[in-house]
């Protein structure tokens, strides 16, 4: 999102943080723009049974949590490192400074916010749609269309099928139904336990 080199310049600071690690939760106050470096963050809301709702998967190079940079609002949602993760931190304060001095980033940011938002659009559709194979469809093509959590050289889908029901707020049971229908109607392949669109 923004080049690390620019966001060392402006004082920015890099964090290591293990698999399953909590960065910052859900209603908690944002002290940091972040943005990650390497590995994978889930960006999800939690129930009180402890129940994941995924809203976002964050891939290097992309930054999350940023709503609280605009609304002075909690953070929305909770992010967790998936896997031992690097990201890089600036101070709040020091963001904003850097957003009012470089407009091409501020632009950048409006544009991503906005494709988030659309996301959670298209989504929240799928979900009162109540047709499993068609939501699954939907959501795998967006993915696809957008090269967001495929892999752009061989088609396989980077999420997990609990990931997709997190996603979709289907249960996982009908999401591998589902997705062995579609493999039967030949919409997509099944090869060693990996889904390809």
């Amino acid at each position: 999102m923004i080049d690390i080199d620019t966001l060392l310049a402006w004082g920015a600071a890099f964090k290591k943080v293990t698999a399953n690690e909590i960065i910052f939760q859900e209603g908690g106050a944002s002290q940091f723009y972040y943005q990650l470096v390497s590995g994978s963050v889930r960006w999800v809301n939690i129930n009180d049974d402890g129940k994941e709702f995924l809203q976002i998967i964050i891939d290097p190079g992309e930054s999350f949590g940023e709503l609280p940079l605009f609304d002075d609002e909690p953070f929305a949602a909770t992010a967790i490192a998936n896997e031992d993760s690097v990201i890089i931190r600036l101070q709040r304060h020091t963001f904003h400074e850097l957003i009012k001095e470089s407009p091409e980033i501020h632009l950048a940011f409006s544009k991503q916010l906005t494709q988030r938002l659309r996301f959670k659009f298209f989504i929240l559709k799928e979900m009162a749609n109540h047709n499993p194979e068609h939501s699954i469809s939907t959501l795998l093509s967006y993915f696809k269309q957008t090269k967001k959590n495929i892999c752009p050289k061989c088609n396989r889908i980077n999420l997990t099928r609990q990931q997709i029901a997190d996603m979709t707020g289907l249960r996982v049971e009908t999401v591998i139904r589902t997705i062995k229908s579609l493999q039967t109607k030949g919409r997509l392949v099944i090869d060693k336990g990996k889904v390809y669109c």
